[in-house]
């Protein structure tokens, strides 16, 4: 009996020591969620470092395991995203955060697979993000895109070239704080550059190249207080011939870069001096100029805040996309919170956007911890991009786009065509013998408006 008791015994131990080791296999098996996201490349990324520094901490802490499965281009996750949303054979499975923009949204079948962010940050957490950040990630009346970095449109300066102009004709970098200014100098420069070859009639060079037309007309006239939009339409009103009027005078004279590609191209190769681009390509200006004869120069390149009209308010558009959390596990739901909570703290969020170029997303981050950042950057090109952050972000509002079916449609034919029309212009000038401006300017925004009007 004794021995049988000591069996039963012993049985017991060993049932309960193998129940206590899976409870505590259980207990260690980490929540795991996965992520596509833009930023750096699959084996050099910024975001993916700051993700391995959340799993060896807060992560391990909390048994959240942070996995990237994807790095890619927006375009390329927007494609993915609705491919599995829509369950498209051979589609893979969604992850349970993905980078995306709004438009992203607009296009899923079922947006309610998202995570409404206002479940899981209090009033006060969000209030600490930039409003017009937050604003513009909320869709159906949903927080559905968190914002963990954003770019906005800054004014990109090859002032080596610059300060030459500058130095023979006056023009100052101050000039170029209004578009009615930056354009009269863009004038100034055709003439400037056209003069150095006299036997070489209408040769201008351009000093000015827009990345984005579409925003341009639009800031701009929401700026002097009119509607861009009317219905799923343009408002040609008095505020886009304030726009459009400064702008074709310089291009139809040669002063404004009118062919196609990103003008971090035209800027690398002398064929322009300033450029109004994404914030973000701070990546892709070369600290080197490669002339058409194939001799090269050094250039310093310098950032200041976006032009304003004269009598507009200091508006400027906000770019970039956000995070989405895909509906879950409640486990999964808030492990992937924990983390965008702990990726978007000032400290985190400060070391994260400066090394991608990107502006940090909450009030905190610009105030106290931007600024000591800036001091500590060893590039001279990026330390100046960080201080026109600064700059805009102090005195600037930043405008949200509204979500219009049509918007894609309407930015693609204005890019096309205000471009196609300005140049024209510019033949047409230098057919005329160079007169007629104005009438030429004239003409072409009327075809302009017939063409988007159609």
């Amino acid at each position: 009996m004794k021995h049988r008791n000591c069996i039963f015994l012993l049985l017991a131990v060993l049932l309960l020591c193998a129940g206590c080791s899976n409870t505590a296999k259980k207990e260690e098996t980490p929540t795991t969620i996965t992520v596509w996201h833009v930023y750096g490349g699959q084996a050099d990324s910024p975001l993916n470092d700051l993700i391995d520094a959340f799993n060896q901490t807060v992560g391990k802490e909390q048994q959240i395991n942070v996995q990237v499965t994807s790095v890619s281009n927006t375009n390329t996750i927007h494609e993915l995203v609705l491919a599995a949303a829509n369950g498209e054979p051979g589609a893979p499975e969604l992850p349970d955060l993905f980078v995306s923009y709004p438009k992203t949204v607009m296009a899923l079948p079922d947006d309610s697979i998202l995570v409404d962010y206002r479940d899981y940050f209090s009033e006060e957490e969000l209030s600490a993000f930039l409003p017009a950040f937050v604003e513009e990630g909320v869709v159906n009346d949903r927080l559905v895109v968190l914002p963990v970095a954003k770019s906005t449109e800054i004014m990109f300066i090859n002032k080596t070239i610059f300060d030459r102009f500058s130095q023979a004709t006056g023009v100052t970098l101050e000039d170029l704080d209004t578009w009615e200014g930056l354009y009269r100098a863009a004038e100034i420069y055709a003439d400037w550059t056209d003069a150095q070859t006299p036997d070489i009639p209408g040769d201008a060079k351009s000093m000015f190249v827009h990345d984005y037309y579409f925003n341009y007309f639009q800031v701009g006239a929401e700026s002097l207080g009119e509607d861009f939009f009317q219905g799923d339409g343009l408002a040609f009103g008095p505020a886009f011939r304030t726009a459009w009027e400064p702008l074709a005078r310089a291009a139809i004279q040669g002063g404004v870069w009118l062919q196609g590609g990103y003008a971090t191209a035209s800027l690398r190769t002398g064929d322009s001096i300033v450029s109004v681009a994404s914030s973000a390509s701070i990546l892709y200006y070369s600290d080197v100029v490669t002339y058409p004869d194939n001799t090269s120069e050094e250039i310093t390149i310098i950032s200041r805040p976006c032009p304003v009209f004269e009598n507009g308010d200091k508006l400027v558009m906000q770019r970039g996309a956000g995070f989405c959390t895909v509906r879950s596990t409640p486990e999964r739901e808030r492990a992937a919170i924990t983390f965008l909570k702990w990726l978007t703290e000032p400290e985190h969020n400060v070391e994260f956007v400066t090394r991608t170029g990107y502006m940090p997303v909450t009030q905190a981050a610009f105030e106290k911890h931007l600024p000591k950042a800036i001091e500590e950057l060893e590039s001279p090109k990026y330390a100046s991009l960080y201080q026109a952050y600064l700059d805009t972000q102090a005195s600037y509002e930043f405008y949200v786009p509204p979500q219009l079916e049509s918007y894609l449609s309407l930015e693609t034919a204005l890019e096309d065509h205000v471009r196609a029309q300005l140049s024209l212009g510019r033949q047409d000038y230098l057919d005329a013998g160079e007169t007629g401006l104005e009438q030429i300017s004239a003409d072409r925004l009327q075809v302009f408006r017939e063409i988007m009007e159609r």
